[in-house]
């Protein structure tokens, strides 16, 4: 509908209605409920709700509730934290946006002008378009002529004309002129609403959940092994060894129904027990816990994430694609040198001041003949790049000449103009060398005289500077208006710099394993030159493709050369998905930067999608990853932040499942030896609060060392448990259950522990000899060096949680009493005791100082 006074109140409502309201929904937000649900999907906590299942069916009559209380409690806060965690950084991204949803447009409704939030646009509406506005719905020119930026959607920094009848996007931004569009599309059906449609993909499987639930299907064929034997070992001992070998009892044993079936329900209860001692109960939780601290110390760093995968995946990937405008480099163009016709270069605003009748002419043009502008607090607002650059150059300078008459920039033309008198009247003129230099024959030098130009000079430093990947403009005087003879003032050369932080955030990405590949919209030429600036392109071997190499090659042919490709030029935004899927088809984990709204589905389909924080809203919805600096450079520490988590898991991991394979030996040899409840309910519960709640808080908060981006990433396919881990878990869990063993057994301790007296003070301190035994096995987890302080002051809440699990223990020890079948000991005893505990330390230096030796000292 086509009005010239725009839609009256009726019209506005039943257009919302027909046609409705101009918002996006990138997805089915997860409301808490949901996320704490899905967060019931982890695969350790899957095993542990079916353990629960089978306590709960098979073992009704002597239900175990301390026992059960633990498992409940462990998935319920494992739930808890990760859902609350990812619901309030949600949250904090929701509340980043909502300066954003609450923009607001120009619009003519019942012939006035109003004001009205991007949201109340409805389809037929007039919307009035000026320069530096940002378009709110699709829509098509009616009257008048813009500029506008559309660099989200075609990921080329090209400034594209709109004129009457041609279509404008939701999200592109005007950079100069004025216009009336008529809205013909709002909200999801815009351009920009259906590529947020592509965002209702899910995201892809993170390594960490393919790991676990390997990790997973390893534990519980463990707990069966370990249950199957338990089974029958507590048969054979309550059959044979128990009946001598017998052959006649044991046949009345094996012929008594309620006698076998009472060692049968036993049995199975026991095994049951066993599958329950080996899932590591406390693993979602401090995935949750490691995951949060991490998360909330990341933001300090610029780097807020949005999915708490995200961050672990980040120290997996081995394939960064990088945009490189406003990423790599700084995202504004800057003026870096003022050429004269002389052949002298001069960078500084300082320098041309110098020569007052010269630097007139510079500035004049740069800050007269611009579509951008000062407002009150000197901040630039309207015009393109190349405006906002020459304005900041030039924002010093002051200029109180009025403009007669002002020239737009056009496509054809391909330059500016302004008519001023300062005195005399004549024209500023600002373009394309190649439309401007055929007219020109005289220059002014330095001191403002005008002298014969030399072109050739001119034409090589354009050359050369074109070549080294700059924007080169031409400025120019036209003393007399009716003549088309223009005098040189200078050439302008212009850069995307290079951001301060970029060599150092390639190096130490590259050097962490992680392959870059510079995607730009840049010429091959551009892209090379920075390529080497950062230190991207080093030999021979180096691969720089453009978006038309890429599509005369199938997908088979970039695999093979995937490897050694560093840049990809000219590229088009079908590119990157086509680029991210290629890698991940080759078993690559994926990380993908971007800020435009074309960027989105490759954002989406990456396994780590990086969104520049003055990004398109589109983008940071599809990112995992918000970078709020736009810097390369905490891309970096997003993957250092990502391998501290996933080796802060692996540390858990060795301590926890020591303590289980511990515990679980001790289950297996127990009714062997006659040792039927070393360890009573209260204990373990005790016991499990350590494993569980405080040592997942303790290795939550491991530092991020540079070191770790020293190391290769861990590939796709790698098991969370590797040699090292085995290693440690095995000889140190065998180790300490053999310990325990060897305690209650051998005639040495029982005559220290006054056994002659009672069981009850060896009972309590084979309780502290297990509680400490794994209290200094936590400083063996949480390094691979010999020197197990190492970088422990970096970590004070593992020292205070440690500490505080000390003195619990040592108060259980001696004020327990019956609760927990703890009556104290002497000093001599408790001393014994420790020494004991101790010796799980040199155990694991012998081990690591073999691996060493064997060079297989791989750590965590």
């Amino acid at each position: 509908m086509k009005r010239a006074n725009g839609l009256s109140k009726a019209e506005v409502e039943i257009n919302r209605q027909k046609f409705g309201a101009n918002i996006i929904n990138y997805e089915n937000k997860s409301g808490f409920w949901r996320l704490l649900v899905e967060s019931l999907g982890d695969p350790i906590i899957k095993i542990l709700l079916i353990v629960l299942a089978v306590k709960t069916v098979f073992l009704f009559e002597s239900f175990d509730w301390f026992e059960t209380l633990g498992i409940v409690i462990a998935i319920a806060l494992a739930s808890l934290i990760s859902t609350l965690s990812e619901y309030g950084s949600e949250k904090a991204f929701e509340k980043m946006q909502e300066e954003t949803a609450r923009i607001k447009c120009k619009v003519r409704r019942e012939d006035s002008i109003e004001e009205i939030f991007w949201e109340d646009v409805v389809v037929g509406d007039l919307v009035i378009l000026s320069s530096g506005d940002r378009i709110p719905a699709d829509g098509v020119v009616l009257e008048g002529v813009i500029t506008v930026d559309e660099s989200s959607f075609t990921g080329e920094n090209k400034d594209v004309e709109k004129f009457i009848t041609n279509k404008v996007f939701r999200g592109s931004v005007v950079l100069n002129g004025n216009a009336n569009i008529q809205v013909t599309n709002v909200g999801i059906n815009t351009k920009y609403g259906d590529i947020a449609q592509e965002l209702l993909n899910k995201n892809p499987e993170s390594p960490l959940k393919i790991r676990l639930r390997e990790l997973a299907k390893i534990i519980s064929r463990i707990g069966y092994v370990g249950a199957i034997l338990v089974f029958f070992s507590y048969l054979f001992s309550v059959i044979f060894v128990a009946n001598s070998f017998n052959f006649n009892i044991i046949v009345k044993v094996l012929t008594t129904p309620h006698i076998i079936f009472g060692h049968l329900i036993y049995a199975l209860t026991l095994a049951v027990t066993i599958i329950i001692v080996s899932v590591p109960e406390g693993l979602p939780m401090m995935i949750a816990l490691v995951l949060s601290s991490n998360m909330k110390r990341m933001v300090k760093n610029n780097v807020l994430v949005r999915r708490m995968v995200g961050v672990e995946t980040a120290g997996s990937i081995n394939v960064l694609f990088s945009d490189k405008t406003g990423t790599i480099t700084k995202g504004k163009m800057e003026v870096v040198g003022i050429f004269l016709g002389t052949g002298e270069v001069y960078r500084h605003y300082e320098d041309l001041m110098m020569y007052p009748r010269f630097s007139k002419y510079v500035f004049e043009n740069m800050k007269l003949n611009n579509e951008s502008k000062l407002d009150k607090n000197d901040q630039i607002i309207g015009g393109n790049i190349t405006d906002k650059a020459f304005m900041e150059f030039a924002k010093k300078y002051v200029c109180n000449y009025s403009i007669i008459k002002h020239n737009y920039f056009n496509s054809v033309k391909k330059y500016s103009s302004v008519v001023i008198d300062d005195g005399v009247k004549h024209e500023l003129i600002k373009g394309a060398p190649e439309k401007l230099l055929p007219k020109i024959n005289f220059f002014y030098d330095k001191n403002g005289s005008k002298r014969l130009v030399d072109k050739l000079v001119i034409q090589n430093a354009i050359d050369k500077y074109m070549k080294m990947g700059y924007r080169v403009l031409l400025l120019a005087d036209k003393p007399d208006i009716n003549s088309e003879s223009l005098i040189f003032i200078s050439l302008v050369f212009l850069k995307d710099e290079i951001n301060d932080q970029a060599c150092e955030a390639v190096k130490l990405i590259s050097d962490a394993g992680v392959h870059i590949i510079m995607i730009t919209g840049d010429s091959k030429e551009t892209a090379v030159n920075i390529g080497r600036e950062i230190g991207l392109i080093s030999n021979q071997d180096d691969i720089v493709l453009q978006s038309s190499d890429l599509e005369l090659m199938s997908d088979e042919m970039i695999e093979q050369k995937f490897d050694k490709i560093k840049i990809i030029a000219r590229a088009l935004p079908k590119d990157k998905s086509r680029l991210v899927k290629i890698a991940e088809n080759i078993g690559k984990v994926v990380g993908m930067t971007g800020d435009g709204v074309n960027d989105a589905p490759a954002l989406k389909c990456a396994n780590v999608g990086f969104a520049r924080g003055s990004g398109s809203e589109v983008s940071k919805e599809a990112a995992d990853i918000v970078i709020l600096d736009n810097n390369l450079l905490s891309i970096g520490k997003a993957i250092l932040y990502g391998r501290t988590i996933f080796k802060s898991i692996r540390k858990f991991i060795i301590f926890q499942l020591t303590m289980n394979l511990c515990a679980l030996t001790l289950s297996i040899l127990g009714p062997f030896l006659g040792i039927n409840t070393p360890v009573t309910v209260m204990q373990m519960l005790w016991i499990n609060m350590i494993m569980d709640t405080l040592a997942g808080l303790a290795f939550s908060f491991e530092p991020p060392l540079k070191e770790y981006m020293k190391i290769k990433p861990i590939k796709k396919e790698e098991s969370i448990l590797n040699s090292y881990m085995y290693s440690n878990i095995l000889v140190t869990g065998i180790y300490t259950a053999f310990l325990l063993v060897f305690f209650l057994k051998f005639p040495l301790f029982k005559n220290i522990f006054r056994y002659n007296v009672e069981d009850k003070y060896l009972m309590t301190a084979f309780f502290g000899l297990f509680v400490f035994s794994g209290v200094f096995n936590s400083f063996n987890a949480r390094t691979n060096r010999i020197n197990i302080f190492a970088n422990i002051t970096k970590n004070i809440p593992f020292l205070v949680i440690i500490l505080f699990i000390v003195i619990v223990q040592v108060f259980l020890l001696y004020c327990g009493g019956t609760i927990f079948r703890t009556y104290g000991l002497t000093f001599k005893e408790f001393m014994c005791m420790l020494v004991l505990a101790v010796s799980v330390l040199p155990v694991d230096i012998i081990r690591k100082l073999y691996l060493k030796r064997k060079n297989k000292n791989v750590g965590v």
